[in-house]
């Protein structure tokens, strides 16, 4: 069940340079409302990070930051918190001729003192790609 969709902001560093800083679409999952079917999840809480056009910082420059902001103030345990990363299809060429498919990439983090810090990417599969690609 969707309990998140809005735009999240992130403040960065730098003090009044506000470097880093950025915007992104968010939407939370979790899978424990709804209908389970009796199915018991590891990570039940799916976080959706999506690029927002009037960023300047993208959500894969600054995941580690963005991850540890939304466990913190959506009070989820990271150990509980599956993030994903979504581009939307695009078009590109002199007539929009050439096609990138939409894409859903799973960031895994190595969690410290509540901060998410080395995220390594890997493609989404399985049931999880199914359900996202169901709700987008």
């Amino acid at each position: 069940m969707l309990i998140f969709n809005d735009l999240f902001r992130w403040e960065g560093f730098g003090g009044k340079l506000r470097l880093a800083s950025g915007q992104c679409l968010l939407r939370i999952y979790d899978l424990r409302k709804g209908d389970t079917e009796g199915v018991s999840h590891l990570k039940p809480y799916v976080v959706v990070a999506t690029d927002h056009e009037a960023s300047k910082m993208s959500v894969r420059s600054c995941c580690s930051h963005i991850a540890t902001m939304v466990a913190a103030e959506h009070n989820i345990p990271p150990q509980r918190m599956q993030f994903v990363e979504h581009y939307p299809e695009t078009f590109y060429g002199s007539r929009d001729q050439q096609r990138i498919p939409r894409k859903f990439d799973a960031v895994e983090f190595v969690w410290e003192k509540k901060m998410a810090l080395h995220p390594k990417w890997r493609a989404l599969d399985g049931p999880l790609l199914a359900f996202l690609e169901g709700q987008f």
